[in-house]
């Protein structure tokens, strides 16, 4: 999302493209797996369960030093653990009412747009143009019968994931990489787990459910969040927005896996736009790499 643990950030961790691409592959496809318990325990407690359990799991494994967090550092961690609550919880609720590959191309309005008011560079916004060909063709923004309250919620949640973006490159510089994550997860499960309890899902759940609720938490929060924000250490953050354009890819594939959805010609052709966009957006990020260790270029 390896020498290292996976859910612990470090200077040995992996280069941050690989995380980006790993962090996409595993999200996409714990979500796939979260929507099979919809049924069973509703969209909101399986986000709450999601949250909490990787908030628990974070928690046991970083154990971070609460108490020596200075005021500073709360300030940026607390926007980004809204933040990340927030576009995971509001997206689950999308997802129920729109098929997951969608749900993902109208959430990715939020982090193109971070991508192109960040970009200063041609080729950038050349592999914004190609990622958005693509989410066009995936996302029928006109199509009849589409549920408008989850075209509207998949794109509350883009504007969130666009909040995450932005609060997670701030709060890099200030905490190390694996408190952010696991404080921001603490931070997101003080506020939506309780939502979990009031919908009634909770009260459903069984071993069978729990192992797979642990399984989500996993593969959509845990070793993602804890990835991207190895990538958001290293990367500018446009640059990690653009390679974010896999993620309707990812989904789209996930979809066909786990819960059989068949593409068309149209949505295939989609896929190789949008991952013709990340290709050319991790050359860029090399190419940046090569010359910051070169010195400073004027």
């Amino acid at each position: 999302m390896q020498s290292k643990e996976t859910i612990t950030t470090n200077k040995t961790f992996l280069a941050p493209v690989p995380s980006v691409i790993l962090a996409i592959i595993s999200v996409q496809g714990g979500a796939a797996i979260a929507k099979g318990l919809f049924p069973v325990i509703g969209a909101t407690s399986t986000a709450a369960l999601r949250i909490g359990i990787s908030a628990l799991i974070l928690l046991a494994v970083n154990r971070p030093n609460l108490r020596a967090l200075t005021t500073a550092q709360w300030k940026a961690i607390i926007p980004y653990g809204i933040m990340m609550g927030a576009m995971n919880f509001i997206f689950y609720l999308a997802v129920k009412r729109i098929p997951l590959g969608l749900g993902v191309a109208l959430e990715f309005v939020g982090p193109l747009l971070v991508a192109v008011l960040g970009s200063n560079r041609r080729s950038d916004y050349l592999w914004v143009l190609l990622a958005a060909a693509g989410i066009a063709l995936i996302a029928p923004w006109t199509s009849t019968g589409l549920d408008p309250i989850g075209v509207g919620l998949a794109l509350l949640a883009g504007g969130f994931w666009a909040g995450y973006i932005v609060m997670g490159s701030a709060v890099s510089k200030v905490v190390e990489g694996g408190t952010a994550v696991t404080v921001g997860m603490f931070v997101a499960a003080l506020l939506f787990v309780p939502f979990g309890f009031t919908s009634g899902g909770f009260e459903k759940l069984n071993l069978s459910l729990s192992i797979s609720a642990i399984a989500i938490a996993l593969f959509s929060s845990a070793i993602p969040f804890t990835l991207e924000m190895n990538a958001l250490h290293k990367i500018p953050k446009k640059t990690f927005s653009i390679l974010m354009s896999m993620e309707p890819a990812a989904a789209a594939i996930c979809g066909f896996i786990f819960i059989h959805e068949i593409l068309s010609v149209t949505e295939w052709l989609a896929i190789v736009l949008i991952v013709l966009a990340s290709l050319g957006a991790a050359l860029t990020a090399k190419k940046q790499s090569n010359q910051l260790e070169s010195g400073p270029v004027n």
